[in-house]
């Protein structure tokens, strides 16, 4: 009876139990309430079904509210995104997922408004005062199904090539409970497994498999049918798990559930990332400069 989540903290939360070789910490930062939780061992990582690495949750207002531009909450998911990146060197941003999928849509929405800059160099940069710029190059994978190529052979093509530094993939997630859609940011030096959360597992974008440090940041913005039916039901049971799993995935029919607004949570949602890439890739850069190359 597996309950799909991609937020580490949900699976300590499973477990019911803090859990040794995983150290867990709570805080509240600039109005935010942010969870740390770093698998150091190989017991923990199998025990919460998750890599060994930091994972940062944050829990934000609901993202159908508007959050201003220069909102201290931004700044603060902006510093978590810069402790996790290299001091130096070209950084690819790399959105994950489908554009033409509302609920798939955050990585290449968030992609899409990151500034890149890699182009910017030498004389250009300096006429035009952007010589302090880090070097960003940003992309969108799109799906399997569009390009008939893997994301992970992609990316390592794209890697090999321009030799980043790191990487930061943004990728819509999956929850367990309702209440986290849109209000809920997870941000992981661990890497990401691209449709993980709705059962659909392709390579693993990761220091392995990349050859570089890929930092996964991602907002929840689906929950899957049955596990969101356990929950509310409470079902421990395993007869009546498995009538419960017929009922809710007939022939193996696995379905998932969104919020009505998630055209409005997921444009705020990609907004909010970005920008908050953004501050982090350009710390050096005035605040209100930055917003006016956006």
């Amino acid at each position: 009876m597996e309950r799909r989540t991609d937020l580490a903290v949900e699976e300590r939360e499973l477990l019911g139990e803090d859990v040794r070789g995983a150290e867990y910490k709570a805080e509240r930062v600039a109005g935010l309430e942010i969870e740390r939780l770093h698998i150091v061992t190989q017991r923990a990582s199998q025990l919460l079904k998750k890599p060994m690495g930091t994972y940062v949750t944050a829990q934000l207002p609901p993202l159908t509210d508007n959050i201003r531009d220069t909102d201290e909450r931004v700044r603060a998911l902006s510093e978590e995104i810069r402790r996790l990146l290299p001091v130096h060197g070209l950084v690819l941003v790399a959105g994950l997922g489908n554009v033409e999928i509302t609920p798939d849509a955050l990585g290449p929405k968030a992609a899409s408004k990151v500034l890149a800059t890699r182009h910017i160099s030498g004389e250009l940069a300096r006429a035009t005062g952007l010589d302090r710029l880090r070097a960003v190059a940003v992309m969108n994978t799109g799906v399997t199904g569009q390009t008939g190529i893997e994301t992970g052979e992609l990316l390592q093509g794209v890697i090999r090539n321009i030799r980043p530094s790191a990487m930061i993939a943004v990728d819509a997630l999956a929850s367990r409970r309702l209440e986290r859609l849109g209000c809920t940011v997870q941000i992981s030096d661990a890497g990401i497994t691209p449709g993980a959360g709705v059962g659909n597992r392709r390579i693993r974008l990761d220091r392995e498999t990349m050859g570089i440090p890929v930092i996964a940041i991602g907002v929840p913005t689906v929950v899957d049918a049955l596990t969101l039916a356990f929950d509310l039901l409470d079902i421990d049971d395993e007869q009546e798990s498995v009538a419960l799993s017929r009922a809710v995935s007939p022939q193996g029919r696995g379905m998932v559930v969104t919020p009505k607004e998630v055209d409005l949570l997921v444009s705020r949602a990609a907004h909010l990332i970005s920008l908050s890439i953004n501050m982090a890739l350009q710390s050096d850069i005035d605040t209100d400069d930055l917003l006016n190359l956006l």
